[in-house]
């Protein structure tokens, strides 16, 4: 019994908690009810106007960045680098001397080679004023004379081998980082240093094979690079491959810009524009006013109920081309209507809304 009488104790015990908690949470369920039954205050949003602008239809694509002219120099000959003529960085001329390699043997070669014309075109010369007076036969004077020529081609051979002792600038260009040090033994192929014509410069990029239609040889480019976000670099579409990539679907393009400032470089990531002739009308918002989303983009839309109070409705959009802080609608909305600004997150398909005070939607016009 008295075990009996403990057990009760504890299940009335148990029932009393139990009870209470759940009692609690009947109470602040109710009290939830209540408050959302309530009417809840209009939420202050920031309000824009779609707008109607002048845009030039664009293709928008990324590519990389390319020399004009752009190698590693290198030696043709082995030898031991005897003076460098440049530092790193400078801007050098073509046929500028960058490095000499020692040339003592080649020297020695070259006197030798001239010795020798020298005494075939002596030998040469005694044998052609004998000819006339039959002193020497005519194969006697044919074979002075080959002695001569092949004596001049040694020489031009010692010359060309002594001149590739001398590395210079095959281009005018900006030198990058030296590759080697004086008393240093290069072998043949050896990079000594980068050059590249950096002004005008290229950047290549790729289309789908549905754009060709869209671009030609001269239409305007502009470019960015994240190195230089303040700036863009505008060109033209200097060449267009000639065939498209099977593998891809997408064909190669090459356009020039100008650099004067040496800001883009060899090997840089770019986002590029082709920019078509004729402008056309657009409707655009701010970049804020759209939700990127899976499923598809939208907007907010401010909208009149039937009580003349103002809630906001989803929207699906369909964007196009983003321009600094704006973004082309192509379709799901019309110039002049008024769209949630930023903030999108905070508010529900429906919900009441008041544009904040002081604030008025900008005017399509303007």
């Amino acid at each position: 019994m008295r075990i009996a009488s403990r057990f009760l104790i504890v299940v009335i015990f148990l029932g009393v908690v139990l009870g209470g908690i759940f009692g609690y949470k009947f109470y602040q369920f109710g009290q939830m009810q209540e408050q959302m039954s309530q009417p809840q205050p209009p939420t202050l949003i920031s309000a824009t106007q779609a707008q109607t602008e002048s845009w030039t239809p664009a293709i928008k694509a990324v590519g990389s960045v390319e020399a004009v002219n752009g190698i590693e120099v290198a030696n043709e000959v082995p030898g031991v680098v005897e003076q460098i003529n440049f530092e790193s960085g400078d801007t050098v001329e073509k046929g500028d001397v960058l490095v000499r390699l020692n040339a003592e043997i080649d020297e020695a070669a070259l006197r030798t080679r001239r010795a020798e014309a020298q005494l075939a075109e002596q030998e040469f010369q005694r044998i052609a004023d004998l000819l006339p007076k039959r002193a020497v036969s005519q194969s006697q004077y044919d074979e002075a004379k080959a002695n001569v020529d092949a004596a001049r081609a040694r020489v031009n051979e010692a010359e060309a081998q002594l001149n590739k002792k001398i590395i210079r600038a095959p281009f005018d260009g900006t030198l990058g980082i030296r590759m080697v040090d004086q008393g240093e033994y290069i072998a043949t192929g050896t990079p000594i240093v980068e050059i590249n014509m950096l002004d005008p410069i290229y950047v290549d990029y790729t289309l789908s094979e549905k754009d060709l239609p869209n671009v030609a040889t001269g239409y305007p480019v502009v470019a960015t690079v994240a190195a230089v976000p303040e700036r863009s670099f505008e060109g033209r579409v200097s060449a267009i491959n000639t065939s498209v990539n099977p593998a891809t679907r997408t064909v190669r393009i090459r356009a020039t810009l100008d650099n004067p400032q040496s800001r883009l470089r060899p090997g840089m990531f770019a986002t590029i524009q082709t920019r078509q002739p004729e402008a056309r009308a657009v409707v655009t918002v701010p970049r804020t006013a759209i939700s990127y989303n899976t499923y598809g983009d939208f907007v907010l839309v401010v909208e009149k109920n039937d009580k003349g109070d103002k809630t906001v409705s989803r929207r699906t959009v369909t964007t196009g081309e983003t321009r600094d802080t704006r973004v082309a609608v192509l379709s799901g909305l019309k110039a002049g209507e008024t769209v949630v600004a930023k903030g999108l997150l905070r508010l529900r398909n429906g919900q009441s809304v008041e544009i904040q005070t002081g604030e008025q939607p900008q005017e399509a016009t303007e």
